[in-house]
């Protein structure tokens, strides 16, 4: 990762820092890791999966790291349903994406520049999309700082996999490598300008809030820039993501009426809940060992003003990556991050309830599981309702 200072790697900010970050006693394991095929489990719905990029442009506002730039542009990711069974993948990142994450992440011991590129999928690229007309709800999906939209792809495909359409957003400029539609890199900016947390932070979720309401608006308007959003119903509509973009739910929510529902994946929230309180759902799971009760004082304030339905639920043998696929990642890898859960494992506990958490409010099918402790998933403790 870029160069933090070791206040901000001990303080509230590690639960921003995401991805592949390794540490330098590691070393040893390069030779043997360098060479692994990294892979993602297969989705557990019924549906196949459909997959498209597009590239989306904001004109009302210029973008808020490169003024300069005119226009906000945007790379989403839809994924959906599709009755399709066979033919080419959706790249999980695209080569010049890979090598711009591998070399930002400074993972070269680890990796292979073009890594992240053949890490197979299990969406076929430009599918038609399967289901009725306004039957399915809309999934709007945020990474993690300096993260890729990629990085919740086993999250994505099993959410289509069982019905719903998910968009991914790559917030330009704050991750290390997107590339446009035209080959256009765009490049980490944000990088150099964050090492102020108490200012950068809260104004990062601020602009993931305004790009995730200015998606809403091309998948659901008058004249949408997706063909595939004729299966949309607007009246269901979920966020969800993993660490700034889990937080970046709360303002977003709170900005945008159209998000019925939450779940941030061990995003420090940074107070965005004002004292009027969010009455729609929101359900936070994080690492027990920072986002505990008393850990993390914006997660005890901000949860104390949901006046909602709610959920604080924590993973045991979790660390920050293991709630992306990252976690899986690491451990093929074989760097031992301190997890104790298996990213098999946690990725599989991440689906269940973030699936159980839409399901029982944008379908509104009741969900034993968020209620009570499950004997299914022992590492998962409810911390508050």
């Amino acid at each position: 990762m870029h160069s933090v200072s070791r206040r901000r790697l001990l303080g509230a900010a590690l639960a921003i820092v995401t991805g592949l970050t390794v540490l330098p006693q590691q070393a040893n394991a390069a030779t043997a890791t360098t060479a692994v095929a990294l892979s993602l489990p297969a989705p557990t719905g019924p549906h196949r999966v459909g997959a498209t990029m597009l590239d989306l442009k904001d004109t009302s506002r210029a973008d808020p790291w490169v003024p300069a730039d005119p226009a906000r542009e945007l790379m989403v990711t839809m994924w959906y349903p599709t009755d399709v069974n066979r033919g080419r993948t959706i790249q999980y990142q695209t080569r010049a994406e890979s090598q711009g994450y591998v070399a930002g992440k400074h993972i070269e011991e680890y990796l292979s520049p073009d890594s992240l590129s053949e890490v197979p999928t299990h969406a076929y690229l430009d599918a038609p999309p399967a289901g009725r007309p306004r039957s399915l709800p809309l999934i709007v999906l945020s990474p993690g700082y300096t993260a890729h939209r990629s990085s919740l792809t086993s999250l994505a495909e099993d959410l289509a996999s069982h019905g719903y359409v998910v968009a991914a957003i790559d917030h330009t400029y704050e991750t290390y490598a997107i590339q446009f539609s035209d080959g256009r890199i765009a490049t980490c900016a944000t990088c150099a300008i964050d090492n102020d947390q108490d200012t950068f932070f809260p104004k990062l979720l601020q602009v993931h809030a305004a790009d995730v309401s200015f998606v809403l608006n091309q998948l659901t308007g008058a004249r949408p820039a997706w063909p595939g959003s004729r299966l949309i119903d607007t009246s269901r509509i979920g966020m969800a993501g993993h660490s700034a973009g889990g937080a970046a739910a709360l303002p977003a929510m709170l900005a945008d009426s159209r998000i019925d529902a939450g779940v941030d994946l061990d995003g420090t929230t940074w107070f965005q809940v004002p004292g009027s309180g969010l009455s729609r759902p929101v359900l936070l799971l994080g690492t027990q060992a920072k986002h505990s009760p008393g850990k993390d004082p914006a997660w005890d304030q901000d949860f104390s003003r949901l006046t909602g339905w709610r959920r604080w639920f924590t993973v045991a043998g979790t660390v920050h990556s293991s709630f992306a696929d990252y976690g899986v990642f690491i451990d093929q890898i074989g760097v031992d991050q301190g997890a104790t859960t298996t990213g098999l494992r946690s990725i599989d506990i991440t689906r269940r309830y973030t699936l159980a958490m839409f399901d029982q409010h944008l379908r509104h099918i009741p969900q034993p599981l968020l209620d009570s402790a499950s004997p299914c998933f022992p590492e998962v403790a409810i911390e508050a309702t």
